[in-house]
């Protein structure tokens, strides 16, 4: 079903990660990290595309598809998949690597990058938020905080029955498939659906959102301010290049205000994608990709 054969690999952060890995191991490695609801399928294109001369890694982060799902939302904070990924790299014996996150797995590769600064030589993001930036802009920026209230409809504990009333194919065809284009989405809707089926599976996407400590106010609603949103913050030193798909009606283009001054080495490009922009735009992505790591890697 998969179209990539998958390792299952036991990790000592306590989990065991179905991983597509492809490639010659001699080769520049590039890591993968998909986000919500999706799994190492988000990089088709790029996996395919890139392993003809990079070594290309890309997990079933936990939580999702038939990688391990521990048991309560503090296993889902952001360490956790951070972890997850350093262990990963070291049981590949992949020193210094480029990372390439999405949505929540551009989440975790900001912070990554953050935290791990020798380990990961390059960044690049598409369509996740920078942490700064996107928390202030659920205090400061109205249409956002609009955008976000998914986020605490996810995290009511409640939303697991929701689901079950729409069944799970139910749930694909009336909300998710709602959310991205509807032909591109249909040769992969057996896939979805078997993944979101495994036991648990649901209840630990959704502790993604439970598991963070991201702040989102409700629309009106004046909460006081964290003090860090207004003081110093550390610079992402990695060269990167942020690809972003201006049809997202989850993350705005907001989310790129400001972004330059806390990556000194920053490459944006702009594609006409929605929000999973590495399949609705593979042939954007996979050019903007090629193009910033020839004049970055040697």
């Amino acid at each position: 079903m998969s179209g990539f054969e998958l390792q299952h690999i036991a990790l000592p952060t306590g989990v065991e990660l179905d991983v597509a890995i492809e490639g010659d191991p001699a080769n520049p490695p590039l890591i993968f990290l998909h986000g919500f609801p999706e799994s190492h399928r988000t990089w088709r294109h790029q996996l395919t595309e890139f392993a003809r001369d990079h070594y290309v890694v890309a997990p079933d982060q936990r939580g999702f598809a038939r990688s391990s799902k521990p048991e309560g939302a503090e296993n889902y904070s952001p360490d956790k998949p951070v972890g997850d990924l350093i262990a990963l790299a070291d049981h590949l014996g992949i020193g210094a690597f480029t990372l390439v996150g999405h949505d929540w797995g551009g989440a975790i590769s900001w912070m990554a990058a953050l935290q791990n600064p020798g380990r990961i030589a390059r960044l690049i993001i598409l369509n996740a938020p920078h942490p700064l930036i996107f928390q202030r802009t659920l205090f400061d920026d109205p249409a956002q905080r609009l955008a976000s209230q998914y986020m605490t409809a996810f995290r009511n504990p409640d939303f697991e029955k929701f689901v079950e009333a729409l069944t799970i194919p139910g749930f694909f065809d009336k909300t998710f498939a709602q959310h991205a284009d509807a032909a591109l989405l249909a040769p992969e809707r057996d896939t979805y659906i078997d993944q979101w089926s495994q036991p648990g599976a649901m209840t630990a996407m959704l502790n993604w959102y439970r598991g963070s400590s991201v702040i989102v106010p409700a629309p009106g609603e004046t909460p006081g301010r964290p003090a860090w949103l207004d003081g110093p913050f550390p610079p992402v030193t990695q060269p990167t290049l942020v690809i972003w798909g201006l049809g997202d009606t989850a993350l705005l283009p907001s989310q790129l205000e400001g972004l330059d001054a806390l990556v000194p080495d920053l490459t944006v490009v702009k594609v006409e994608a929605g929000h999973f922009v590495p399949w609705e735009n593979p042939a954007a992505v996979n050019a903007a990709i090629r193009e910033w790591l020839a004049a970055r890697e040697g």
